[in-house]
């Protein structure tokens, strides 16, 4: 059995390959068909609008972070699927410069590499024939990349229509679908991504709404029969080992982005995930061997957090018996003190002495390479990592002994070298996976 799939992207991010994404999975799972969701490159958020919209876990594939047998080992999750969709990140070939484990990381990459056929969304507004010659230059220019159609988003009127669809005839390329131009379906934005899924006001209504609006307007046997697959499902690799048997997981609106494929394998493996609040002044399990704090935004609710004494206090007591860790959001919470926006200086959980404020915002973006300087939960000193970091906080303080010496994509130096103190530990990149020839 090969995994039949496609993967949907777009010259560029914004043109509405989200909505597309979302209304065919709820559309396809409407129809009876398993449905497995995919994520590619280094996004945080998308995953889990996908599992509401098709029901099933949507993991992240990435070329640049993963090596063969990852990769391998996350696809395998299609086992039992009628047809696998993933989504791309930013433009379809945009990625870095440099390398990484199996190519730069671009949605092309993705898509040739598991042979799904690419279904190109573009916004045709304030053009019409021209379109086509954007979409024959994405078709052209990887010759070997499989290639379904185009949806045509944002169009006008049916006039806009015809004329856009004589450029697509003339270059031969399917149209797939024509999405007329609606302002009431754009997902709410925070930064450069969506809001998270919890934040929603009313994601069912949503998602069923984009639903409703593709089969109106996309051609859904069509779509169906342009996916094809070029990898078979075999044995399934294993995923990445847990850190620890019984892991305390903050979970919640501050705290939630954690790779799907790390929390899968962990489980996999016969760990404990033991879910707890920090929002809702939860203290992690006693029972707990380790305390994972993950991303988030706890810059949205410094003041909850701050104001959260019993969790502050069952933090520090789990951190005299047992190892703490915390990615970006998580790492700036096990900090001194968070600054917000307005400048106020919000009292944090003080096991690390890192000071953050997003009064002076700093962009942080992009591929990370970590070379562990001293130990981690579930890695040793001397090991290689792979993740991404995104936030826009700016260090004020980092006294603490550096966890590692940490990289970006083209090998250059980044500051945000992370934490350590006793058993205490924090990042600002999200841990992706780990090199196995490093330690």
């Amino acid at each position: 059995m090969t995994m039949r799939g496609l993967l949907i992207s777009a010259p560029s991010s914004g043109t509405g390959k989200t909505t597309v994404m979302l209304g065919l999975l709820r559309a396809l799972a409407e129809d009876g068909l398993k449905v497995q969701p995919f994520k590619s490159g280094p996004d945080y958020i998308d995953p889990a609008f996908h599992r509401a919209a098709s029901g099933r876990a949507s993991f992240n594939l990435d070329t640049w972070a993963m090596d063969e047998k990852l990769l391998s080992a996350i696809s395998a999750e299609a086992d039992g699927a009628d047809i696998c969709v993933a989504e791309g990140s930013m433009g379809l070939f945009d990625g870095v410069a440099t390398r990484g484990r199996t190519g730069f990381g671009s949605s092309a990459e993705t898509a040739r590499r598991f042979g799904w056929p690419v279904v190109l969304v573009l916004d045709v507004g304030g053009q019409a024939q021209s379109a086509a010659a954007t979409a024959l230059g994405f078709r052209s220019y990887m010759p070997d990349l499989p290639f379904a159609g185009v949806i045509l988003n944002r169009v006008a009127s049916a006039r806009h229509e015809r004329l856009t669809r004589l450029g697509m005839d003339r270059a031969g390329l399917p149209v797939l679908g024509v999405l007329p131009r609606r302002g009431d379906l754009t997902l709410p934005e925070r930064h450069l991504g969506l809001i998270q899924a919890v934040e929603h006001p009313d994601l069912e209504a949503a998602i069923a709404g984009y639903a409703e609006f593709l089969r109106d307007h996309v051609d859904l046997e069509a779509l169906k029969a342009a996916a094809r697959g070029g990898e078979p499902i075999g044995a399934r690799p294993p995923l990445p080992r847990p850190p620890a048997q019984r892991i305390a997981l903050a979970q919640d609106a501050a705290f939630s982005f954690t790779y799907p494929h790390l929390i899968e394998g962990w489980r996999r493996a016969g760990a404990e995930i033991m879910p707890f609040s920090p929002l809702a002044d939860e203290p992690p399990d006693t029972q707990a061997d380790l305390v994972w704090l993950p991303g988030g935004y706890p810059e949205l609710h410094a003041g909850r957090l701050a104001a959260a004494e019993r969790f502050k206090a069952g933090l520090r007591q789990h951190a005299e018996r047992g190892p703490v860790h915390g990615e970006c959001g998580g790492y700036m919470a096990l900090g001194e003190a968070l600054i917000d926006k307005s400048g106020v200086r919000h009292q944090m959980v003080g096991l690390l002495g890192l000071v953050t404020s997003y009064e002076k915002r700093k962009f942080h973006l992009g591929y990370r390479r970590a070379v562990l300087s001293a130990s981690m939960p579930g890695q040793a000193a001397g090991q290689a990592l792979r993740g991404h970091e995104f936030h826009y906080s700016t260090i004020l303080s980092q006294p603490d002994a550096p966890l590692a010496e940490v990289f970006d994509a083209d090998g250059a130096p980044v500051p945000e070298t992370g934490s350590k103190r006793g058993a205490v530990t924090g990042t600002f990149f999200h841990l992706i996976a780990a090199e196995e020839d490093s330690a």
